[in-house]
């Protein structure tokens, strides 16, 4: 099972300006590659998978700004997008009315402000210092991240572009452990929003179980105020964007990530200790309900 352990870098923190440069650096790459991609594909008719398109860009100076495992990384992760690009446009061709619209052709971050994502490999993170002090180097970086990944666990780390600060995502694998349940043993979940799930179950003597959905709720009703007021003021400079709105939203987002994540655990954790195997969530459209098996390491 693979997990994420996130680290967030602000701007006040003294690794920002070196994790900024990187990230303006691969923004570069992703559009060079992506002009080249484009261009062949527009005028020429044809695709220019990831080995071709790593010919073209190895003696640029934006490959070379970053550690060729970076780049590398940044190139699949271009072929990964028109991958995908493809299979939708597909999906349009057949059935049309699935869409709203033609799916769009891969495009280009901003010149000035545009930022892309790190992605280090295991290769691309020194070995000697993790071993010696437990923390993250990134390749070519310069900067140190503590975590409590074990070494052999670890996959890769990537560092995220989050509009007013970064997010350093250290990803590893955890062994998945059957927990001791009962399949047969079945519990429900209405999602609301005042109340954010009902859950009851069909385990004799099992307690129902309201979560409350409220916090959520005042969360968004104060961000969606703050987020008026700043935006008026926007406005009267022709404006659409800040900073400090930047910062509103990016804190928001973190708060309801945490408040759901803590409420998903919760959940899971009580399931496990009345020992029950399904879980049933809400409706489909088709009316079929969605189960999910227990397990001690699942996480909502």
């Amino acid at each position: 099972m693979q997990l994420v352990e996130q680290h967030m870098i602000s701007r006040t923190d003294s690794r920002y300006k070196a994790i900024d440069a990187a990230a303006f650096a691969s923004k570069n790459l992703y559009n060079q590659a992506t002009y080249q991609i484009r261009q062949a594909y527009i005028h020429e008719g044809k695709y220019l998978p990831y080995a071709q398109i790593f010919h073209r860009v190895k003696h640029l100076e934006c490959y070379d700004a970053l550690p060729s495992k970076v780049s590398n990384s940044i190139l699949i992760l271009i072929h990964k997008n028109w991958v995908s690009f493809f299979r939708a446009l597909e999906a349009w061709k057949a059935q049309p009315e699935k869409f709203t619209g033609r799916p769009k052709i891969p495009g280009y971050k901003p010149k000035e402000k545009g930022r892309n994502i790190l992605i280090y490999d295991k290769q691309a993170v020194g070995k000697r210092v993790f071993k010696k002090t437990g923390k993250i180097v990134p390749s070519g970086l310069g900067i140190e991240v503590e975590t409590k990944v074990n070494w052999e666990d670890l996959d890769c780390v990537r560092i995220v572009p989050c509009g007013s600060c970064y997010v350093v995502e250290v990803v590893y694998q955890q062994e998945m452990k059957q927990a001791v349940v009962d399949p047969t043993l079945i519990a429900a979940i209405d999602l609301g929003v005042d109340q954010l799930a009902a859950i009851t179950s069909n385990k004799s003597g099992f307690q129902p179980r309201l979560y409350n959905g409220r916090p959520l709720k005042d969360l968004n009703h104060y961000y969606n105020q703050q987020r008026t007021h700043h935006q008026k003021h926007l406005a009267k400079q022709n404006r659409k964007t800040s900073r400090k709105l930047d910062r509103l939203t990016t804190k928001r987002h973190r708060r309801v990530k945490a408040y759901l994540h803590t409420a998903g655990r919760r959940i899971i954790d009580l399931l496990v200790g009345e020992g029950i195997g399904t879980l049933v969530i809400g409706l489909n459209r088709c009316g079929a309900r969605k189960r999910w098996s227990i397990r001690a390491l699942d996480l909502i």
